[in-house]
């Protein structure tokens, strides 16, 4: 019997939504790196996107980076992870786990942390995000949202209006455990992937001085940026695009 090819087995990018969205947010991405010649897995991280209400529990950063690695295992060749936003440590702790499956890591406005550290610190002292105040956590169900009322100015500053209806239609709410887990990355695993960073020059949610501050602490091969806010594939999707499909042929 002959067996189905797997669409994974090709797949050059891997995009990793950030806080809150699902892979809906790449929409206008996906198409433009499809035309470049590249084949991109686009997931719904675990508790995000159409099925996220079927999630019950405590949703770890280990589930996270299980979903990704699912895919990487699936790959026939070494792939590039882009990561946007809060992902980025998520994409960090799947370089530490296959090594040999990550070629490269593009973090887009990503929190790109370092050994024993944790997201939820880099959170607290962005004194320059509208991020701050705006976020609430529930307790109980161990997941946080951003307020409405921030929604537009932290997120979509320079978006289409019908971008921003329909993210605020399909935001969901994020599970706290991944950003207050201390990462565990090794030079030897970690360390072998190259690593590039794309600034959002405009980003109210992880501001430019945060992502210039993760970059001096972790330099990269290259950094390159957009005049955007923190939401570049809504507001720039062919200037990021081509900057990605530069980076994964470089």
């Amino acid at each position: 019997m002959n067996r189905k090819p797997d669409k994974l087995a090709g797949t050059n990018v891997i995009l990793l939504h950030g806080s809150w969205h699902g892979a809906w947010c790449w929409h206008k991405v996906v198409p433009r790196l499809e035309k470049a010649g590249l084949k991109v897995a686009a997931p719904d991280l675990p508790a995000h996107g159409r099925e996220w209400r079927l999630w019950r529990g405590r949703i770890t950063l280990g589930d996270m980076v299980r979903s990704v690695t699912d895919i990487l295992d699936r790959t026939e060749k070494p792939a590039t992870i882009v990561a946007h936003s809060r992902s980025g440590i998520i994409a960090s702790m799947v370089a530490e786990r296959r090594p040999a499956k990550v070629r490269k890591i593009v973090y887009l406005a990503a929190f790109m942390l370092r050994d024993g550290e944790r997201a939820a610190y880099y959170f607290f002292s962005d004194a320059d995000s509208l991020l701050r105040g705006n976020v609430a956590v529930d307790r109980i169900r161990l997941t946080d949202m951003i307020a409405s009322r921030a929604m537009r100015k932290a997120l979509y500053a320079d978006c289409a209006a019908e971008d921003v209806a329909l993210a605020r239609s399909l935001l969901t709410p994020e599970p706290v455990l991944p950003a207050l887990t201390r990462l565990k990355l090794s030079a030897e695993n970690y360390g072998a992937a190259a690593r590039y960073y794309i600034e959002l020059t405009q980003d109210r949610a992880v501001s430019l001085n945060l992502q210039r501050r993760m970059i001096e602490q972790s330099p990269v091969q290259a950094v390159h940026s957009i005049e955007a806010s923190h939401s570049a594939y809504f507001s720039r999707p062919e200037e990021l695009a081509r900057l990605i499909v530069e980076i994964e042929r470089s």
